[in-house]
């Protein structure tokens, strides 16, 4: 595993008792429902991740940006505070 992952899944893992792998990571960080069940994971990625982090991991993990900075705006309304993916699109 990259030391990118590692640093990622620290965070994200961390804080709520989760073993999530990188590639499940990935998945819930493209997938659009996401944002509906309100994922704690997903949510950490992109509120708790350093923003050069999240770009790092979404290139090695081959995620389309352009769908993670879409959930990254839907995650920042939930939220009601912007989110750095929600600012780059």
């Amino acid at each position: 595993m990259s030391i990118v992952a590692v640093k990622v899944l620290a965070t994200v893992n961390a804080p709520y008792g989760t073993t999530l792998s990188a590639e499940q990571l990935a998945s819930k960080i493209s997938d659009p429902d996401s944002a509906l069940s309100f994922d704690a994971s997903a949510f950490s990625f992109f509120s708790e991740v350093d923003e050069n982090l999240q770009v790092l991991f979404l290139d090695e993990m081959h995620v389309d940006q352009t769908i993670a900075s879409d959930l990254a705006h839907k995650f920042s309304a939930l939220a009601g505070y912007p989110l750095a993916l929600a600012r780059a699109a």
